[in-house]
């Protein structure tokens, strides 16, 4: 089993920018891809970034358009953990987000819920 942990959330205005992290534990071998969620009250869960881990010096990347330019997700191998910087942040990215690992690399099906089979407990991020 592998176990999530995110931190960073908060509140900002508009225009500026906030760094989340996730860090992982337990069987985290077994995992090949980290992926950023978010859901926003009274909307669908929505996957915005994903990064292959556990592959050496191959590195992947995959965003969702809405947020392509605005947020980079980055791993440190060393410390089991993903980040997501964001910037230039817009009332519409508050939501809750949420750190998802999965035990393949997909590439855009990093970001479909199904896809995963770890969750975080999330993060929340208040943009106004």
């Amino acid at each position: 089993h592998v176990q999530l942990v995110e931190s960073g959330g908060g509140t900002v205005q508009t225009g500026e920018s906030l760094r989340l992290s996730c860090a992982a534990s337990g069987a985290t071998g077994s995992t090949y891809s980290m992926s950023w969620f978010r859901q926003a009250p009274g909307k669908e869960r929505e996957g915005v970034a994903a990064i292959r881990v556990n592959s050496g010096t191959t590195y992947n990347t995959y965003y969702a358009d809405s947020v392509k330019g605005r947020f980079t997700i980055s791993r440190d191998n060393a410390r089991k953990s993903v980040s997501l910087q964001m910037s230039s942040l817009q009332p519409d990215d508050t939501a809750m987000y949420y750190c998802a690992a999965a035990s393949g690399w997909g590439g855009s099906r990093c970001l479909r819920s199904g896809f995963n089979n770890y969750w975080g407990q999330g993060t929340q991020v208040t943009v106004s």
